[in-house]
């Protein structure tokens, strides 16, 4: 498994990573760690157009983590207040390069 990044400094929508379907099994761990002061969520979609907030990590300020246990088809992270960043590690079962 190779963990991958997402960052965002400032307010704003981090760069997406799109999930990998394709696995037996789409089990993805998150963890969320925070430099200043931020307010923060991930956010999933289905679609590439219509974004979701993660039912858990939904406007953290400080470290977080979660999963998703079922498809999605991507991952960001929005910062929505503050003057920091928020940097977000990806783990998703089965997926060894890209």
């Amino acid at each position: 498994m190779i963990p991958r990044a997402l960052t965002q400094t400032g307010t704003g929508s981090s760069a997406s990573y799109a999930v990998n379907s394709f696995v037996s099994s789409v089990n993805i761990g998150f963890g969320c760690v925070t430099t200043g002061t931020v307010t923060y969520t991930v956010q999933h979609t289905f679609d590439g157009t219509n974004w979701f907030n993660h039912p858990d990590v939904a406007s953290e300020t400080t470290n977080a983590d979660g999963n998703y246990a079922f498809p999605v088809a991507s991952i960001r992270v929005t910062v929505t207040a503050g003057t920091g960043s928020v940097a977000v590690t990806i783990i998703q079962a089965g997926v060894n390069a890209q």
